[in-house]
């Protein structure tokens, strides 16, 4: 009975813990294409990413830490967290590059759909990196 009671409560924290990570991903999301959007214009949209995406990893990393998962494991998150991201950039930077020379595609829309791709991957990295490894 305490058993199902504490698997219980651990799915619902864990839905949370989602939930907050989505809702953390939309704030990055935004501010990371507006950084985007306002370089493509000026730069090779490849550099406009890189620089939009580094932004992003550092919005990330303290968003992560402060409200998605509430804690962080010391040196080893603050080390493992951008091997977090240097996967999604590689996943994500090679769908831009399918989007927009492959396909011949809008490039302002291209990050949104790496963003979509790699959600999944992101928060199963970042949950290992964030977590204890008991949860």
């Amino acid at each position: 009975m305490i058993a199902a009671q504490v698997a219980r409560l651990r799915s619902l924290i864990e839905r949370w813990r989602f939930l907050r990570f989505l809702l953390s991903g939309g704030f990055n999301t935004v501010a990371t294409y507006g950084v985007y959007l306002a370089l493509f214009r000026t730069l090779d949209y490849r550099v406009a990413y890189t620089i939009a995406y580094a932004v992003g990893i550092l919005l990330s990393y303290v968003i992560n830490w402060l409200f998605v998962f509430r804690m962080h494991r010391g040196w080893s998150s603050v080390l493992l967290f951008p091997f977090i991201y240097l996967a999604q950039y590689l996943v994500s930077l090679a769908v831009v590059w399918a989007w927009v020379d492959h396909l011949g595609l809008p490039k302002g829309l291209a990050p949104l759909l790496a963003i979509a791709i790699t959600i999944p991957l992101t928060y199963a990295l970042s949950r290992l990196v964030f977590t204890k490894k008991k949860e």
